[in-house]
């Protein structure tokens, strides 16, 4: 009987022991999973509740990128022309929500936007913040900070600002919204758009097999990837003084529009590049969509005698013609049914190929193309790069069009081609063709980025790039002293400079008709192409002033505007005369060269005529 109450209490003592065991094996159990869960929230996902402990506010700030800013180039330093400026967007938290419905009737009333819209971004429980509205006014804040909306959040972000406002607004382009797409709208903001932008960053967090989140799960917060800073090849000073220059040389000519194009002659980057009209890219709203396009490399023209310094250039280099090789000038040639007259119907009789360009003679430049060969004449023409796009870094190129060019037994074709007629090229096209003889017969490819900067500070240096040889030395030197010929003593008398040398062509084209065969009456584009100083090229420019209305041909128009500009780009970079000058001739040409003082007539007129609008929409206020 002792032995059975030993046994019991033995059972009783063990079964004790289990108990107490299966209970600190629970408490350990639990500790484990304490201690785990403290692991996971302090160590494996401290970076992400220590955002979350900040509010959603810092996680939306880590998800989204800035956007790289652009410069110009500023002496030895850069100039901002495209920033991030700081406001304040509106968010939801869906999940944070309880009544959407009500909610959304008040956030649509107070922020001015769609009540459907914003009903169907609260109504995403999934979603860790919809965007709300960008861009908040202070009014607009203020109501938000007063409502104290649960669910409804403001953060910060980033705007885009045009410090310049105007200057070089087709080249930089601007930000906009498209649908529900922010990004880039036309020039650079366009083209570099995907690494302007960056890289948004994410919020990842395990779910279930309903999709709802897993308190314990796995969290990781990637911040974002700011966009690259991009400095341009454009030089500031170079730039206003263009755009200065042709906003002058359209109101002294009352003419429809213009393009000027500067590049710096040894690389082939541009130092500036202006059209007119423009616009200011911090108010794009209230522009015409026609001033968003940038003609310099969109729009392709028959751009005239301009081209005829390609035509002798191939002929010399293909052995066929030199500087003083002669032909008959009847002053006119037959073709096909049509007669090509010289553009001052003139017979000139015997003429050097140096006269053909002097007197920008169309039955010489067919001269030199019949010798070249219709075939070896288009070979050419592609060689310096017409027909194909450039690959300036710059959206909405043109190739132009040298599709007439293909019907190689069509002389007529080949015959007005040769002085720029029936095929179309686009400016930074013509540009990058003569800046091929400032540059030793080199083509190289015109350049507007100069570096890329990442997020990291990391330096990508763009270098220039060669393109292909198209002319030899000899004959790149021979169509040179011709030009030189054309500004000393032909009609481009008014791209010259006092105590330099330059080089340079006038064209005046008529303008092909868009609404039937043939050319607008009374219609025409004037241009100059050319660089300087010759004898050792620092800027090639061409200018095109669209439908000139005081004055008919380019040496009166393009020419002037062209010797302007190549004389303040000289001056600006301390380039040394070569040739000897009075201040008598620097006097005469200061008297014919004067589109900066209509350029300061016309910002004297704009503004006089804002103001006096401002003052009339007083004046109704008041009565109203």
């Amino acid at each position: 009987m002792a032995e059975s109450t030993k046994n019991r209490c033995q059972v009783t003592v063990d079964y004790f022991k289990a108990r107490i065991f299966l209970l600190f094996f629970i408490i350990l159990f639990f500790s484990g999973l304490i201690i785990c869960r403290l692991y996971n929230l302090q160590i494996l996902s401290r970076d992400y509740y220590l955002s979350l402990s900040q509010g959603q506010h810092s996680i939306f700030s880590n998800l989204m990128p800035k956007r790289g800013e652009i410069f110009l180039k500023d002496g030895s330093g850069v100039y901002p022309v495209a920033v991030n400026k700081n406001a304040k967007m509106a968010f939801a938290v869906p999940k944070e929500i309880e009544n959407s419905n009500d909610l959304a009737e008040i956030v649509a009333k107070t922020l001015g936007i769609e009540e459907e819209e914003v009903e169907e971004k609260l109504k995403k429980p999934e979603d860790m913040y919809e965007v709300l509205k960008h861009r908040l006014s202070e009014d607009e804040i203020k109501a938000m900070d007063d409502l104290k909306l649960v669910g409804v959040h403001l953060s910060e972000e980033n705007f885009r600002y045009y410090p310049a406002g105007e200057l070089a607004s087709q080249i930089l382009g601007f930000v906009g919204w498209k649908d529900d797409s922010l990004g880039g709208r036309y020039g650079i903001e366009n083209y570099f758009d995907k690494e302007l932008k960056g890289q948004e960053g994410n919020l990842f967090q395990n779910k279930d097999n309903s999709g709802r989140w897993i308190s314990i799960g796995k969290k990781e917060l990637v911040p974002a990837q700011d966009g690259d800073d991009l400095i341009l090849t454009i030089d500031r000073i170079a730039q206003y003084g263009t755009e200065k220059i042709l906003k002058g040389a359209i109101k002294k000519f009352e003419a429809d529009r213009g393009t000027i194009i500067v590049l710096d002659s040894p690389t082939g980057r541009i130092l500036a590049m202006a059209s007119y009209p423009n616009f200011d890219p911090n108010n794009y709203q209230k522009e015409n969509l026609e001033s968003f396009r940038n003609i310099a490399v969109s729009d392709s023209y028959e751009c005239g005698s301009v081209f005829k310094t390609f035509t002798l250039a191939s002929a010399i280099d293909d052995g066929k013609i030199s500087p003083d090789t002669t032909y008959t000038d009847t002053g006119a040639v037959k073709e096909a049914g049509y007669t090509i007259k010289n553009s001052d119907f003139k017979a000139n009789g015997v003429q050097t190929m140096t006269e053909v360009l002097e007197k920008s003679l169309n039955t010489g430049a067919i001269y030199a193309q019949k010798l070249l060969g219709n075939s070896n004449f288009s070979d050419y023409v592609k060689r310096f790069g017409f027909g194909e796009i450039t690959g300036v870094e710059l959206p909405g190129e043109s190739a132009g069009n040298i599709a007439n060019l293909k019907k190689i037994k069509s002389d007529i074709n080949f015959f007005t081609a040769s002085f720029g007629q029936g095929i179309t090229v686009t400016p930074i096209q013509l540009v990058s063709a003569y800046n091929t003889i400032a540059n030793g017969g080199i083509l190289l490819k015109p350049q507007i980025v100069e570096k890329i900067i990442n997020d990291k500070d990391e330096i990508k240096e763009i270098v220039p790039q060669e393109v292909r040889k198209v002319l030899s030395q000899k004959a790149n030197n021979e169509i040179t002293q011709i030009l030189e010929s054309v500004v000393k003593n032909g009609h481009g008398k008014q791209a010259g400079v006092p105590g330099y040398l330059v080089a340079g062509k006038t064209g005046t084209a008529q303008i092909a008709s868009s609404d039937s065969k043939g050319y607008q009456e009374g219609t025409n584009i004037g241009s100059f192409a050319g660089f300087a100083p010759a004898d050792n090229p620092q800027f090639t420019i061409l200018v095109r002033i669209d439908n000139p209305k005081t004055v008919e041909w380019a040496e009166s128009s393009a020419a002037p505007a062209f010797g302007e500009l190549m004389k303040f780009l000289l001056d600006y970079k301390n380039i040394k005369p070569t040739q000897d000058y009075t201040q008598a001739d620097l006097n005469k040409f200061n008297q014919t060269h004067n589109l900066s003082e209509y350029y300061m007539l016309g910002e004297k007129e704009e503004k006089e005529a804002e103001e006096k609008a401002k003052k009339e929409e007083e004046k109704n206020d008041k009565t109203e």
